[in-house]
């Protein structure tokens, strides 16, 4: 009779300091997401990013772990995991670890993906159409495409995706995309200067973010390994070097090296090295960053200049990012490094074709299935508030608080001459 998997404590330990780690990324996010907002709507802009934790770390529990690593089909997976049935403390299914903890470890992934999204809609959009639109996204969008890439589905085994450049940036990124569109522009956009409140947020939000990113990537080994010396190693180097490119095109740019863009370039390495961390060589690592800092900041200029109110540009550092990041997976994979295949420059450029489909259908089905979750919102509840209140500031329209105090009686701007609201003006 062959022995039962036993447990490795050094393997389970990583796991969860890494679940641990990559839950910290969702605060950061707040953080980050929260300084480039103006000061009325910081709050609702960090609760945005918060309330994941508990809206999708329940609806992970629920259903959303066994959609995504359910046995099902190659679509999306069946119901035999629905509320932790089955996720014992077994070890072997995942690794010399509980299948309980991969469970945790997994779910973590759906908080940071569904979070990200927010940071095209902000300043505008209602906080319990919000709240719903968490819930659906991550069962309907999240959860199947991890299940194509990582449970089996149609694209494991194909396309590469060590730590989820495909399952959590694009479809975060055309996410929202489709999100900023269907909510509408905030409205002052493009008619003022809608600038960062407080850019020091943003740096420590960035600087939590990468912290967390090597429990993100190198965790991604499932175990304490080489493989994870490898991933931590390039999320260690893309980010540097992307930050060293996007310092030097805003010099030669605008002979200004910006906070902001120092932030937002080291995010832009992060998500570029997250799908081939495990995959590549530090060389190549390299050369991630580096090559993926630029389409990121050409997009980001470009899109200031459309009608297109992705408010913190989720989709030019994470869509356009993660796009980056994929297809330079099947560049530079490399069996010495830990990838199941070679890519391009080591002699197999067929692993280019289902890079190339994983992006394209990840982001066709992101995008459509957003479509039409808001629009099925928006049946239920308004997608955002009426302009008055926008002018006001969601912080206290939506919760009551402000983040920085202004005085007694800075609250009574919400008045209204009458006293009763009527019931459909009700904060949600």
């Amino acid at each position: 009779m062959q022995a039962a998997p036993s447990i490795d404590s050094a393997d389970t330990a990583w796991i969860m300091i890494s679940t641990a780690m990559v839950l910290l990324m969702t605060p950061a996010l707040a953080f980050f997401y929260g300084g480039l907002v103006r000061s009325k709507n910081v709050l609702n802009t960090i609760m945005m990013s918060i309330a994941s934790l508990g809206v999708v770390g329940l609806a992970w529990a629920v259903l959303g772990y066994s959609l995504a690593f359910g046995a099902g089909n190659p679509f999306v997976g069946g119901l035999e995991h629905v509320f932790f049935n089955g996720v014992t403390l077994d070890v072997g299914k995942w690794g010399a670890f509980p299948h309980l903890l991969f469970f945790a470890f997994q779910g973590s992934f759906a908080i940071i993906a569904t979070a990200l999204v927010s940071g095209a809609v902000v300043e505008r959009m209602r906080f319990g159409a919000y709240l719903l639109f968490l819930a659906l996204w991550s069962l309907l969008v999240y959860a199947p495409v991890a299940h194509w890439v990582w449970g089996g589905g149609w694209l494991s085994g194909e396309a590469l995706d060590f730590a989820g450049g495909t399952v959590v940036h694009i479809t975060a990124g055309l996410a929202s995309v489709v999100a900023a569109l269907v909510v509408g522009q905030r409205i002052d956009y493009h008619r003022t200067a809608v600038l960062p409140h407080n850019v020091t947020y943003v740096v420590l939000g960035a600087a939590l973010l990468w912290f967390g990113w090597f429990g993100f990537n190198a965790g991604s080994a499932l175990g304490a390994n080489t493989t994870a010396v490898v991933a931590f190693v390039n999320t260690f180097l893309a980010p540097a070097t992307a930050l060293l490119v996007w310092l030097l095109i805003d010099l030669w740019r605008a002979h200004k090296a910006t906070a902001v863009g120092a932030a937002t370039a080291v995010v832009v390495g992060l998500v570029a090295i997250t799908p081939a961390a495990g995959f590549v060589s530090p060389r190549s690592a390299i050369l991630v960053g580096a090559i993926a800092a630029i389409p990121s900041y050409l997009a980001l200029v470009i899109r200031s200049r459309t009608a297109l109110d992705d408010s913190l540009d989720v989709f030019g550092a994470h869509g356009v990012g993660g796009i980056v990041g994929a297809l330079l997976t099947g560049v530079f994979a490399a069996r010495a490094w830990g990838a199941p295949v070679d890519g391009v420059i080591n002699g197999n450029a067929r692993l280019m074709l289902p890079q190339l489909t994983g992006v394209v259908a990840v982001a066709a089905y992101s995008a459509a299935v957003t479509f039409i979750i808001l629009r099925i919102i928006a049946l239920i509840i308004p997608l955002r508030r009426d302009a008055t209140r926008e002018r006001i500031g969601l912080d206290i329209i939506q919760h009551g608080e402000e983040a920085y105090s202004h005085g007694e009686g800075a609250l009574l701007v919400i008045d209204e001459p009458r006293t009763r609201p009527r019931s459909h003006e009700v904060s949600r």
